[in-house]
């Protein structure tokens, strides 16, 4: 962990000389369960562009789900995206199979579902606004679909959106997508595009929560699981089990007074 030693009310932060950060992260998060925290091999600085995950990480649903009970196969669909993130099935024909089953749904229960069931997580737009306004690039990389991430996106202050498209034909979805599949590999290449653009000494942020996040979560400075399965948060420097997303702010050690409260 980088720093001095240093407390106050949120954070507490340590400079080891020596140590496996995967062994102090596994200590800690047996005997401080549940816990926010960061460790790292090296310095804590403010990312230059922050890459996160959205569902059930900026917002608080699985999109899919959701919109499959309003097909009325919300279990069926449920339990497949629970496998998938747990690691358990290969993603793209997890999204396949479950794409498939919402053929023939109407198109007006994605306006239903983005108004009924779909809400930012606590901190989203406060986590956004501030990195922001620290000069930090944002994206919203999903495995879901541009008709939800793209007003998700707008509403928390997200600079750029990769995801899925749906395929709809005549009002009714086809049960297919349009264009490729936003997988594990894609986001892992979004944030090395943009640590890429921003040059050799640029500090990333990733953050997820399920197997899908694992590759983006190990290629960035610093990679934080929020309320992740198993495999995520061991993939990760970081986790979020006890408080919200502005966790993620003390962690990074910026005071309160200069978080923007959206």
């Amino acid at each position: 962990m980088a720093g001095p030693l240093m407390s106050g009310e949120d954070v507490i932060e340590l400079q080891l000389p020596e140590g496996d950060p995967a062994a102090v992260r596994a200590v800690l998060g047996r005997c401080f369960a549940p816990s926010d925290l960061l460790i790292s091999d090296q310095p804590i600085a403010l990312p230059h562009v922050f890459v996160s995950d959205m569902d059930s990480t900026m917002i608080a649903a699985e999109c899919i789900d959701e919109l499959a009970d309003f097909a009325g196969i919300k279990p069926q669909i449920a339990a497949i995206t629970e496998r998938a993130m747990q690691g358990e099935l290969d993603f793209a024909q997890a999204l396949t199979e479950r794409v498939a089953l919402l053929e023939g749904l109407d198109e007006g229960a994605i306006a239903r579902c983005l108004t009924e069931r779909i809400t930012a997580m606590s901190g989203a737009r406060t986590l956004v606004a501030t990195l922001k306004s620290k000069g930090c690039h944002t994206v919203l990389v999903t495995g879901g679909f541009h008709q939800f991430a793209d007003p998700v996106a707008q509403e928390l202050g997200f600079d750029r959106v990769v995801a899925n498209r749906l395929g709809i034909h005549e009002g009714k979805l086809t049960g297919g997508l349009v264009g490729g599949i936003t997988d594990s590999g894609v986001k892992r290449a979004v944030l090395l595009e943009e640590m890429a653009r921003l040059g050799n000494h640029a500090v990333s942020l990733a953050m997820g929560d399920g197997a899908n996040d694992i590759p983006m979560l190990e290629a960035a400075t610093f990679g934080i699981a929020y309320y992740a399965k198993p495999k995520a948060r061991a993939a990760s420097d970081g986790w979020i089990d006890r408080g919200d997303l502005t966790s993620v702010l003390a962690l990074f050690g910026i005071p309160r007074g200069e978080w923007v409260w959206e």
